[in-house]
């Protein structure tokens, strides 16, 4: 028999595949559909390595079984082309990124169409194509006309190298994540998508995604960030007023008959998820951002000092800000004074970098009593410290002390430490005396209790307290029940030229207008220079003959919007063009759009979870609420990919040496045998190692598959045992794929290939069987067999097998012996063994016998195919 030439083979296929047009997804509507998706790739000028196809592999395994189950299937593959790499990468190398991305796609589009994959090339999309972005600007136009996108001079995240501005989830612990600089804090005309009104139904429809593994969900709920709780009002005095003038504005601070606050110029508000704390609140804290230092300027005695700490906290990253470990900051605002509602004590005003404005409303009131945020703060800064949260008592006293080894003491557990002797002391004493103290205010006390030094909240308890002091807040109008997110507006603009341009138009006289939809696409300008200003605009702002422009509204002379989107715009819709690529006249055909949506089956990295995920899921509601789009979800199943890691345990990196190149593993091993190794590295989700030795694991597997086909013969000499694996097999594989353990599928044909290689002879239905359970994870070699079998058809026409019910029956079983529930033997009977006879066998084996002799046996329990259970007393 001829050898296994994988590059003969492959070769051939792959140009019959196109010539074909195999893989062409078919509009019949009468045919169940089945959309799988992978995120598309961004294609830089590296190329693929080998970690990169793995979900691609994946995801084309899936999609030819159901192919061969009947489904009509959506597979397609594009490209997520722009943004700040490939314009960085072209000015350091003085090209256009269009020249660069183009080879980019170029190389990628090679090297993924060497590994067999069932993609449709016709839907092909690429970002950067007019056809394609005049769509995203479309998009963004109707979230305009709906109030959605809106212009702010808030500061930002200003990535000084990139010379842009950043959305939070651009960052990595407060850096740029394309080149890795400290960002700044830097005021600037952006524009904005009001994310924050969709936060509540992205939230809570994750409940109708039963199929996302649920870690993802809870990345989006954390990102999300919802919280309950209160804003309350502080009223702010001006401390440079007379003593009389002083006394006056507290008393007019709140009415004497309601505590309503007087003059919303000097209110401070805040949210808090404890208003209960309302009477241990001993200062304030403002985000060094806070509106209130700008607006009082001139009250404000040591500005300069404060100025000077807003400067410092501007080169922090929001990481190093909110650090537990680091020590907090601050500066006192002299000048400026604070008034508790709840008690109309006077609380000084600090301005401090753990605060941030994003978060809240950029102020909080600090309880330094039950806070440990607030405890070092005002310990270091020698603010009072009242106790409001007594914990009465303590259930168990060991998990508040651990013993320190060198010195055999017990010490309390916490971030305030009381050490004791406990030749002296009982734990209990200590306990005690620790409870006295934090009565005092001499500890920060984080968890449950009563409330005390309270007023008309004493005695009650968290929960209790809670609603008593909502209903006092909005009884005396200085608060309300409220709720807050950490997910905040998604900062939509970025100062570069590689994007799509923003479709708006700026007028003196009308303001910020829409570009008309009969003028979409904006088009890039065809320029050479096209540096960033440096000034915080956008090259496009250089290039005057682009700029200047006529207001559609008025016909008066105007300018074009010069920031570009980011580079998640492209991807947030992508999924629903793949389904409609050349329509002219719609995002999307809506008779398409309803037969192949939603997704069924999305395959991804875990990274874009809290990105592109809620991007793409709060584009989709939008489209959905104007009635673009049919369903409220755009993903019906979520999937995310493990990395493969190089050798030597690290990401593969350029910097490192160790990347591997697909295009040599397929040269030398064959596309069949990388597809096949990287799905039998281990579990899909989890990361792990490439091995070349796995790799020449792979192929030895292929070729005994090859040499099996040798011993098909008319005379069946086959045992029934290999007719079993066979269906039990078949079962597996089928199962398997549908749950992405292909590890597990493959481990479990390569046991049936060595028991067909045992065999003198076997028939051609076991053959056929074989390969067509191993055609998704190697399709060259599995239609190679299958012709060489003498079939006309390609294999992935043909019909997943079926397995016989009967035949994956197992003839023996091991049945467990249990005493009280505790496993003391196991033998080997028949699979159909009655519930008597197992019974009967159990009590007469050797080592049950030592356990009932002389017992009374209460019960016998039996579970068919298991185990026995005898219950004695």
């Amino acid at each position: 028999m001829e050898k296994y030439n994988h590059k003969k083979i492959e070769e051939k296929w792959q140009e019959k595949w196109d010539k074909d047009k195999s893989y062409q997804t078919s509009e019949d509507k009468k045919k169940p559909k089945y959309y799988i998706l992978d995120m598309f790739p961004y294609p830089s000028g590296v190329g693929l390595h080998v970690g990169h196809p793995k979900g691609y592999i994946a995801t084309d395994i899936f999609s030819r079984m159901k192919m061969m189950q009947g489904y009509n299937v959506l597979h397609p593959m594009g490209w997520d082309a722009f943004g700040l790499p490939a314009e960085n990468y072209a000015l350091e190398n003085k090209t256009h990124p269009r020249e660069t991305t183009n080879k980019n796609v170029a190389t990628f589009k090679a090297q993924l169409e060497k590994l067999g994959f069932t993609y449709d090339w016709e839907r092909e999309i690429n970002t950067t194509d007019p056809e394609y972005y005049k769509w995203t600007q479309w998009i963004f136009l109707q979230m305009f006309k709906k109030g959605l996108a809106y212009e702010s001079y808030e500061p930002i995240n200003w990535c000084p190298s990139c010379k842009t501005g950043l959305a939070n989830e651009d960052l990595e612990g407060g850096r740029c994540e394309r080149c890795g600089t400290e960002i700044e804090r830097k005021p600037m005309r952006q524009w904005v998508l009001r994310i924050t009104d969709y936060a509540d139904r992205l939230l809570n429809d994750l409940e109708k995604l039963p199929d996302w593994e649920e870690s993802i969900k809870e990345m989006q709920k954390n990102w999300i960030g919802r919280s309950e709780g209160a804003s309350v009002k502080f009223s702010v005095i001006l401390e440079q007023a007379n003593q009389n003038e002083r006394s006056d504005r507290i008393s007019r601070s709140y009415r004497s008959d309601s505590s309503e606050l007087r003059d919303d110029n000097y209110n401070l508000e805040v949210f808090t998820t404890r208003p209960d704390t309302l009477f241990g609140c001993t200062y304030m804290v403002v985000a060094p951002e806070h509106e209130l230092i700008k607006n009082h300027e001139s009250s404000i005695k040591n500005y300069k000092e404060v100025e000077k700490y807003i400067k410092q906290a501007g080169n922090k990253s929001d990481l190093e800000r909110t650090d537990l470990a680091k020590n907090k900051t601050g500066v006192k605002i002299e000048g400026l004074t604070a008034i508790n509602p709840v008690n109309n004590q006077e609380i000084p005003i600090f301005v401090a970098d753990y605060v941030l404005a994003g978060y809240g409303t950029g102020a909080i009131m600090a309880v330094p009593a039950h806070d440990e945020r607030d405890w070092e703060f005002a310990k270091k800064y020698k603010l009072p410290i009242i106790c409001v949260i007594y914990p009465e008592k303590i259930e168990n006293f060991s998990n508040y002390f651990i013993e320190d080894e060198k010195t055999g003491k017990s010490q309390l557990r916490g971030s305030t430490v009381v050490s004791y002797d406990p030749k002296n002391e009982t734990i209990k004493e200590g306990i005690k005396r620790f409870l006295e103290e934090v009565k005092e205010g001499k500890h920060c006390h984080i968890g449950n209790g009563k409330l005390i030094n309270s007023g008309f909240l004493n005695g009650l308890g968290i929960k209790e307290a809670i609603t008593k002091m909502n209903e006092w807040l909005e009884k005396k109008k200085v608060g309300k029940k409220a709720i807050n997110y950490r997910l905040q507006d998604w900062v939509f603009s970025r100062q570069r030229y590689w994007g799509e341009p923003i479709p708006i138009i700026h007028c003196e006289k009308c303001g910020a207008v829409g570009v008309p939809e009969k003028d979409l696409p904006v088009k890039l300008p065809e320029v050479k220079n096209y540096e960033p200003t440096g000034t915080g605009e956008s090259p496009l702002a250089n290039i005057s003959e682009w700029v200047n422009t006529t207001c559609p509204k008025c016909g008066g002379p105007a300018k074009r919007e010069t920031n570009t989107m980011p580079q998640w715009a492209g991807s947030s819709w992508y999924y629903l063009r793949y389904i409609d690529p050349k329509n002219k006249k719609a995002l999307v055909d809506k008779q398409k759009e309803k037969y192949w949506s939603p997704v069924d089956f999305y395959v991804g990295g875990a990274e874009h979870a809290t990105r592109h995920l809620i991007y793409a899921r709060f584009w989709h509601k939008f489209l959905f609420d104007i009635g673009a789009v049919s369903h409220e979800e755009p993903f019906k199943r979520l999937q995310h990919v493990g990395l493969i890691n190089a050798e030597d345990g690290r990401k593969m990196s350029k910097r490192w040496g160790n990347v591997i190149n697909p295009d040599d593993i397929v040269e030398d091993f064959g596309a069949d045998s990388m597809r096949v190794y990287e799905m039998f590295m281990g579990p899909f989700s989890q990361p792990c190692a490439w091995s070349t030795n796995g790799l020449i694991g792979a192929r030895k597997f292929l070729d005994k598959v090859w040499e099996s086909q040798s011993k098909i013969s008319k005379e069946n000499d086959e045992q029934k045992e290999l007719n079993n694996l066979l269906h039990k097999t078949i079962k597996k594989v089928g199962e398997d794929i549908e749950e992405f353990k292909f590890n597990t599928a493959i481990s479990a044909m390569m046991i049936l290939v060595n028991k067909i290689n045992e065999q003198k002879n076997i028939s051609l239905e076991t053959s056929e069987s074989l390969i067509k359970i191993l055609c998704p994870f190697a399709p060259h070699l599995s239609e190679e067999l299958w012709e060489n079998l003498g079939h006309k058809e390609s294999i992935f026409k043909e019909s997943w097998p079926e397995y016989d019910k009967d035949l994956i029956k197992d003839e023996m079983i091991e049945l467990v012996l249990q005493i009280n529930g505790k496993v003391r033997d196991k033998i080997e009977v028949s699979a159909d063994i009655t519930e008597e006879k197992a019974k009967k066998i159990a009590q007469e084996s050797e080592v049950i016998k030592k356990w009932i002799e002389d017992k009374e046996i209460i019960k016998a329990i039996f579970v068919k195919g298991k185990l026995v259970n005898i219950v004695i007393k």
